[in-house]
């Protein structure tokens, strides 16, 4: 089974015990829904796990996959002027928290993972290897959601002959 399917499998079981299929409906970064963003973060943190394991390093790959999609499991849109949504990047660990231990039975690694996602912002680092993978893979995937839309955009410009910036006294 390959990354992709393990990490579908694994989300599958979640929607079917628990709320993560209204991830779907929740817009994380840029046009990309919680779910894809969770499932993007589950499957990088797969990949460097996989890395890991060829110089020795073992991980709980449950813990990992499961951490993984469940570390945004707050189940709502951090982008309404709800005065609860406030400072989000602080909160949302422990929101998502919350949620998941309602919804399921989490093993104390899937609970770092979810609460130490947001280091250094929340300044309490991860304290297994499980929790600094996904959050290294969190930063890695929400980097390439954020940029790389302005980057196509930037390179749609280039591509057409146009300038990013007009030279003095050039058109405009």
């Amino acid at each position: 089974m390959g990354v992709r399917e393990e990490v579908a499998a694994q989300a599958a079981r979640l929607e079917r015990d628990g709320r993560l299929g209204q991830c779907r409906g929740f817009i994380q970064h840029g046009d990309v829904s919680v779910y894809d963003h969770v499932a993007s973060v589950a499957e990088q943190s797969c990949r460097m796990a996989d890395a890991l394991a060829r110089l020795g390093l073992r991980v709980d790959r449950d813990s990992l996959v499961r951490g993984a999609l469940l570390h945004d499991y707050f189940l709502y849109d951090w982008h309404d002027p709800d005065p609860s949504h406030r400072l989000h990047g602080f909160r949302h660990p422990f929101f998502a928290l919350a949620n998941a231990e309602r919804d399921f039975d989490l093993t104390p690694r899937e609970r770092n993972v979810i609460v130490r996602h947001m280091f250094p912002l929340v300044p309490v680092p991860p304290t297994c290897r499980e929790a600094w993978i996904v959050c290294v893979a969190d930063k890695a995937c929400a980097l390439r959601e954020t940029i790389a839309p302005r980057v196509a955009v930037l390179a749609g410009r280039c591509a057409r002959g146009r300038r990013l910036r007009p030279e003095r006294g050039g058109r405009r």
